[in-house]
């Protein structure tokens, strides 16, 4: 059988999707992300059946969904393979979007937590649609694409939040439930209509015979693929583990008359926008000069950066910091998905875009413990310390053990992707 390659893709298909595929993403940020601001007092006005503390129960809202997600990823990426990465992209809308609708009638907290599982369980839009996007795009444009892949990422987890809270103070928790179904659901039907895969299964993608774990072993054992996942979990991990800590760190430092909650919104869209406008530049430079060189100097700089935030007493200090960290974070997270498509054969994108999302999502559930627990030994500041160490000592381990991608074809840029973007 003739298997069609990515770079015999017309560009004008690949353009298309791409640009669906932005517009499904921030859709989808949106919605996800609309509903973290008011989690933890809707769970506190369900209350429990089983006599558990709030806080225990607002603890598993948020990780029971990343702990499932880190289990089902890989899976969905084995079956992304086999049958199609545009199908994994519906999976994962639809499927959003009739459980966060079921979400909006949960009757206790307990109801809503095993909710949350069956997300993590059914979902994982940014992994199904980062495999459709790198099965697409050509290989020289994937640093590219996936750099506007964040700023779909970017703007809607920006926007998403103030949306959320302004819908649930108007009408209540319920409507802000409707509201991200329908997000989702209009995402879906949009992919559904105008993506147009020309999916062909690899013979790694038809094996029926090979059983799971020795794919992935297989996947592992490529040259810099291990690596490239390290970079990913540490990198998540130094990102997530002060989410718990900036709302108090905040509380005391100076903030010129600023509420707490404002100022802390702030500061996150601050590093969110800058993280968003650089992954475009520096995704396209990767292109040019290469992945490896831009997430080694980036993370080694945001690994720098955070140590002075353990140093800040003024608000616009932090404020300041956090968006030169997200500059910094722009190279890196594109950039380890670029990586990975580098040192990965195509066709098997659905398995080593659903095993990042699982290490992502790993990184998530245990980020926000560790950083608790940094900062009960050793003060909130210690936190920003030990996120900085993580960094730079990921930067290191890049710099010794990452090899240089295989040499790809770089197609060259066109009027028409000049004009679009």
């Amino acid at each position: 059988m003739k298997f069609r390659s990515r770079r015999e893709t017309p560009s004008t298909d690949w353009q298309r999707t791409l640009r669906i595929m932005i517009f499904a993403q921030l859709i989808t940020a949106v919605g996800y992300s609309s509903i973290f601001p008011f989690l933890p007092l809707y769970v506190e006005d369900l209350g429990s059946n089983s006599n558990l503390s709030i806080e225990f129960l607002v603890g598993l809202v948020f990780s029971a969904q990343a702990f499932t997600m880190m289990i089902a990823s890989p899976v969905w990426g084995m079956l992304a393979d086999r049958y199609g990465r545009k199908l994994m992209v519906e999976r994962s809308l639809f499927g959003g979007a009739l459980i966060l609708l079921l979400m909006a009638f949960v009757r206790s907290a307990e109801e809503l937590i095993l909710l949350r599982m069956i997300q993590g369980l059914v979902t994982g839009t940014l992994a199904a649609t980062s495999a459709l996007v790198a099965g697409i795009v050509p290989r020289g444009r994937t640093g590219y694409a996936m750099g506007l892949l964040q700023v779909g990422l970017g703007i809607g987890l920006a926007l998403g939040p103030l949306i959320g809270g302004v819908v649930a103070d108007a009408f209540g928790y319920a409507a802000s439930f409707y509201i991200t179904s329908g997000m989702l659901l209009s995402a879906g039907i949009m992919v559904w209509i105008g993506v147009n895969e020309k999916f062909s299964p690899t013979v790694v993608g038809r094996d029926h015979q090979k059983k799971l774990l020795e794919k992935w072993r297989l996947l592992l054992s490529g040259p810099g693929v291990m690596i490239t996942y390290n970079m990913r979990f540490l990198s998540q991990l130094g990102r997530m583990m002060i989410i718990p800590i900036i709302p108090l760190f905040i509380g005391t430092i100076r903030t010129y008359e600023i509420g707490v909650n404002t100022f802390t919104g702030l500061v996150i869209a601050a590093g969110s926008a800058a993280t968003t406008l650089s992954a475009i530049y520096l995704g396209r430079l990767g292109d040019r000069v290469g992945h490896r060189q831009i997430v080694i100097i980036a993370i080694f700089i945001a690994g720098l950066l955070y140590l002075p935030l353990s140093l800040v007493f003024e608000g616009w200090q932090i404020l300041v910091l956090f968006a030169l960290v997200g500059v910094a974070m722009g190279g890196v997270i594109p950039g380890i998905s670029a990586l990975l498509s580098s040192y990965t054969e195509a066709g098997e994108e659905g398995s080593v875009y659903g095993l990042d999302n699982s290490i992502q999502a790993g990184a998530r559930s245990i980020a926000p413990l560790l950083g608790s627990a940094v900062a009960l030994w050793f003060g909130l500041r210690g936190t920003f310390v030990a996120t900085g160490v993580i960094l730079l000592l990921a930067s290191g381990l890049a710099a010794w053990r990452l090899p240089r991608p295989k040499t790809i074809v770089k197609a060259p840029i066109t009027q028409t992707e000049t004009r679009t973007w």
